[in-house]
C-alpha cells in the first residue's frame, strides 16, 4: 500500500507527515537524511504500546546510541514532576541539541515528549510516532505542548514543531473501539469547521473507519483530517486568530475531563464529541445554527452510535464545576467564557464570549 506524505509549513520550521502501513521498521531509515547529525536517541514509549511494535523501532535505530524509557501513561502523570524526571534522565545522558527524543504512544506522551525536548538546552529534536487514531488526526500536528495543572488541562505548555511525523495505521489494530471513537472525534471536527464534503464523506464511510475495515479508507481519513489541521497551523502557527477553530468543542470538552478530575470516566474524545454536540445545540439555541445543521450532526452521531448525553457522565451538581473550568480556560481574556461556534457544517463562526449565566442556563436544560 502507497505511503501518504504531507509537508507542514510553519514560519519557524517545514516538516513531513508520512502516513503509512508497517513503517515503524523504517524508522532509522526515515530520519536519517532529517537529522544528520543525530547520535543519541531516547525513544519514550506508552508502557501500553505492543512490545513487537517498539522493538520494530528500536532495530531500526540500531546505529545510533539508544536508550529505552517506558511510561505508564495518563492524564494523572501529564505534569511538572514527570517532565522534571525525564529532564534529569537527559541531562545525566548528555544530550545534545542535535540529539533526539523519540515519542512513541498517544497525545498524552506526545504532549509530555515535546515539551521536555523543548525545555532541554533550549530545545533538541524531536519526531513523534503517534500511536492511536486521536494522536495520529490531531496532537502530533502543529507543534503544542502541554501539561495539566490544578487549574485545568493543558494550562503549561509551549509551540515546538517536530521534525518529523511518521503515523503507522498497523499500531491501530491493538486499540479498543473506545480509543478509535476518539480518533474520530477530532476527525469529524475537522470536517463540521472547515470541510462539508469531508463530512459528507464520514456519512458515507464512518462506520467502516470505525470498525477498521478498510486499510485505504483509514490512510485517507487521517490524511484528509491532516491536511486540514496543516492548513489552519500554516495560517496560525501560535494561535492567534484562525487557528483557535480548533477548539471547536474544547471549552466543554475540557471542563468535562477536569470535573471529572481526568479520571478516565469519560476520555478526550467522548469529550470533545460532548463538546462539539453541545457547542451546536447552544449555537442552535442562539439562533447561529440552523435546525437542518444540528440535525444533520446529530443523525450522524446515532448513527455511529457516539456520545450525545451528559446526563450519562454528569448530574446537577456539577454545574458548578464545570462552569469552574470553562471560565479557566486559557482562551478566556476576560470574565466571559469564549466558545468556538459553527454557523454551519463546514464554516466555523470562529470565538463568541458568553457570560456564565448563558452557559449555566443551557447546562440546567441538559441536566434537566
Amino acid at each position: 500500500m502507497k505511503k501518504f506524505r504531507l509537508v507542514v509549513k510553519t514560519r519557524n520550521k517545514n516538516y513531513p507527515i508520512i502516513i503509512g502501513e508497517n513503517i515503524l521498521k523504517k524508522t532509522g531509515k526515515i530520519i536519517k537524511p532529517i537529522l544528520p547529525n543525530c547520535r543519541k536517541v531516547a525513544l519514550i514509549a506508552d508502557a501500553n504500546v505492543p512490545r513487537k511494535k517498539l522493538n520494530k523501532i528500536k532495530n531500526s535505530l540500531k546505529n545510533y546510541n539508544c536508550s529505552i524509557i517506558r511510561l505508564n501513561t495518563s492524564e494523572k502523570i501529564k505534569n511538572l514532576r514527570t517532565v522534571n524526571n525525564l529532564i534529569n534522565i537527559l541531562l545525566k545522558k548528555n544530550f545534545h541539541r542535535d540529539d533526539c527524543l523519540i515519542a512513541f504512544g498517544g497525545g498524552i506522551l506526545g504532549d509530555i515528549v515535546s515539551l521536555t525536548a523543548n525545555l532541554i538546552k533550549r530545545g533538541i529534536k524531536f519526531v513523534n510516532i503517534p500511536s492511536t487514531l486521536l494522536s495520529q488526526v490531531d496532537s502530533s500536528i502543529g507543534g503544542k505542548t502541554g501539561i495539566n495543572s490544578k487549574y485545568g488541562k493543558n494550562m503549561i505548555g509551549t509551540f515546538y514543531q517536530p521534525e518529523l511525523v511518521i503515523s503507522d495505521i498497523d499500531t491501530l489494530k491493538s486499540l479498543p473501539k473506545r480509543e478509535i471513537v476518539c480518533g474520530y472525534a477530532e476527525i469529524l471536527k475537522h470536517a463540521l469547521i472547515l470541510d462539508r464534503k469531508l463530512f459528507f464523506w464520514l456519512q458515507k464511510n464512518g462506520k467502516n473507519i470505525l470498525n477498521l475495515k478498510n486499510k485505504l479508507l483509514i490512510q485517507k481519513a487521517i490524511y484528509k483530517s491532516c491536511k486540514i489541521k496543516t492548513k489552519i497551523i500554516e495560517k496560525d502557527e501560535k494561535e492567534k486568530n484562525l487557528r483557535m477553530i480548533l477548539n471547536f468543542g474544547h471549552t466543554f470538552a475540557h471542563a468535562f475531563e477536569a470535573t471529572k478530575n481526568f479520571s478516565g470516566k469519560i476520555n478526550h474524545g467522548e469529550s470533545v464529541l460532548l463538546g462539539m454536540i453541545c457547542a451546536g445545540e447552544f449555537a442552535l439555541n442562539k439562533r447561529i445554527l440552523k435546525k437542518k445543521e444540528f440535525t444533520l450532526i446529530k443523525k450522524h452521531y446515532l448513527l455511529l452510535g457516539l456520545p450525545t448525553k451528559i446526563g450519562k457522565y454528569f448530574k446537577k451538581k456539577d454545574i458548578k464545576n464545570i462552569i469552574k473550568f470553562m471560565k479557566s480556560d486559557k482562551k478566556n481574556s476576560d470574565l466571559k467564557i469564549k466558545l468556538i461556534l459553527i454557523k454551519k457544517i463546514g464554516k466555523s463562526l470562529g470565538s463568541k464570549s458568553f457570560d456564565e449565566f448563558q452557559i449555566k442556563k443551557y447546562l440546567n436544560s441538559r441536566l434537566a
